[in-house]
């Protein structure tokens, strides 16, 4: 596992994924990707819509509208599908602090741990702390 000062900085546009990225992003868990990174996800990289949870196409949803305990559990479920995965490199966006209104200091620590193969975004490294 890694810590904040050794792991990759998610570029803050993500408009092209090689074939071995997944964009990682918060949506509903209805899978109604609408809006912001969700929609990026949807148009662009094989989110599927009605699926809120788990890798689709070039994507992993997590759902982030349903309170911090859901978003806790799913990052714990993002972050053991990264570990099994280390062929993937997961770029990781600010999942939920977009529309779901949660902060960076809120929801970074969620996901300490990240192994190697997960970027995470510049907003949450002050708060990734083991």
């Amino acid at each position: 596992m890694t810590t904040a000062c050794d792991t990759d900085i998610t570029p803050h546009i993500v408009d092209v994924l090689r074939p071995d990225e997944v964009f990682v992003f918060g949506s509903n868990s209805g899978g109604q990707h609408g809006g912001g990174a969700a929609r990026v996800a949807h148009q662009r990289f094989g989110a599927v819509w009605g699926e809120g949870h788990g890798h689709h196409g070039q994507t992993y949803a997590i759902d982030t509208m349903n309170g911090l305990d859901v978003l806790a559990d799913e990052a714990r479920s993002f972050i053991a599908y990264a570990a099994a995965h280390p062929e993937l490199r997961f770029l990781l966006t600010p999942v939920g602090c977009g529309i779901a209104g949660h902060t960076p200091e809120e929801v970074a620590p969620l996901f300490v741990g990240v192994p190697a193969n997960v970027t995470i975004p510049e907003s949450f490294v002050p708060h990734l702390s083991a």
